[in-house]
């Protein structure tokens, strides 16, 4: 009798051990948090930030039941500070914001505070020294970048920020419209890209002939009080359209996204951050590239395509900066997203997993990356749902799991 009431405690203890496990193996370990943010949904007037867990070992995303506000109407960019405890909005529609939320250990956002009156924001980012937000906006009489000073904090200091006009030599009266805007790591530079509605305008007046270049990137160094000041040359042309522009995590190289002619453009920073196009010639895309991204060791770049709802994966030539033979031959170049991608981000934990923001499939496509080769393979269960119209992605490492050491 002993040995068989042993018996049967033994194998309830097995039994709950072994729910144990399984239910421990169901759980998801986050190492990410990935934020999205969205156009309001029914019976709200503000934008939204969907918050969502990254799983370290498949990059499936979860998302979390609190739904924070993006404190405006319409958001369209998010920065993080380098130190994972900031978030910055950019809202249009009739807020024209920038919202300032604090981020928690656990990655939870509390709203701290909002700046306004600079015109329609476009796109924000931040320096890595978490010293200056960098706004580029549509103010009345055209494109300009602001450089707002941050408090300790993460506060903004947007009172004193006096906008820097964005003005093509030669055709000072232009109407210029900023597309995007990104900080060198170093904290020395500022880049913006823009186009000339005078010269492009598909659908709407030019005002402008043939003689005029559409395209341009403007380049700014910034000192401790966060004054401008062009770098020598700008602004550089840059394709039709540009549409988005980021930076090797070396300083080294900058690369620009042609949305009307479907090409990357790339530059050699030099002395002063001024900028030289490679000799080598702009590398194809898919239709329409809207936004860019590096993997943290600087060897490979992501680039979303609007129209072809795809991915583009290239790796990068680590001496001169050039894009070299495309990843993913196989699939034809590109990895397919969902719906309308718009935005693209790659996880700072590991460096291992890659998102999309897909405007008109409400969701958010996840990819494992390989960090020797660089091609992609979908996450499980991808594309994920999201808010409506998701526009712009974030992500910071959670808990333990630090940022690590995978720079080039």
């Amino acid at each position: 009798m002993k040995f068989s009431k042993l018996s049967q405690l033994f194998l309830v203890s097995s039994i709950g051990l072994l729910v144990a496990t399984l239910l421990a193996a169901c759980q998801l370990v986050s190492i990410d948090v990935l934020y999205v943010s969205s156009s309001a949904g029914p019976g709200s007037s503000n934008g939204v930030i969907n918050v969502y867990d990254v799983d370290g070992a498949s990059g499936a995303i979860r998302p979390r039941t609190t739904v924070p506000s993006s404190g405006g109407e319409n958001p369209v960019s998010m920065a993080v500070t380098s130190s994972y405890t900031n978030l910055y909005v950019a809202n249009q529609g009739t807020s024209n914001n920038v919202v300032h939320l604090a981020i928690d250990s656990s990655g939870a956002l509390t709203a701290k505070d909002t700046v306004t009156g600079f015109g329609t924001p476009v796109a924000v980012a931040v320096n890595q020294a978490g010293t200056f937000l960098f706004v580029a906006a549509e103010p009345d009489a055209g494109g300009a970048l602001l450089a707002m000073s941050l408090g300790s904090d993460g506060t903004i200091s947007g009172g004193s920020a006096v906008p820097t006009s964005l003005l093509i030599p030669g055709h000072s009266g232009d109407t210029v419209v900023p597309t995007g805007v990104f900080a060198l790591a170093n904290n020395n530079a500022v880049y913006v890209t823009a186009y000339d509605k005078s010269v492009y305008n598909p659908g709407g007046t030019v005002t402008l002939g043939d003689n005029a270049n559409p395209g341009w990137i403007f380049g700014f160094t910034i000192d401790s009080h966060g004054v401008l000041t062009p770098t020598a040359g700008s602004p550089y042309q840059a394709g039709v359209k540009p549409s988005a522009v980021t930076a090797d995590p070396t300083n080294r190289f900058v690369y620009v996204t042609d949305f009307a002619s479907s090409q990357l453009i790339g530059y050699t920073i030099l002395s002063g951050s001024s900028l030289n196009f490679f000799l080598a010639a702009p590398t194809h895309t898919g239709n329409q590239p809207v936004a860019l991204t590096f993997d943290p060791r600087g060897k490979f770049i992501y680039i979303v395509n609007e129209l072809d709802s795809t991915v583009n994966a290239l790796a990068i030539d680590q001496a001169t900066g050039a894009t070299t033979a495309a990843i993913n031959v196989a699939n034809g170049f590109t990895d397919p997203t969902d719906t309308n991608p718009v935005a693209v981000v790659v996880d700072p934990a590991l460096g291992r997993f890659v998102y999309t923001a897909n405007y008109l499939g409400n969701s958010v496509s996840g990819f494992r990356l390989d960090p020797t080769a660089g091609s992609l393979t979908a996450t499980q269960a991808t594309p994920y749902p999201s808010g409506s119209r998701p526009t712009a992605l974030a992500c910071i490492p959670h808990g333990n799991h630090a940022t690590q050491a995978v720079n080039p």
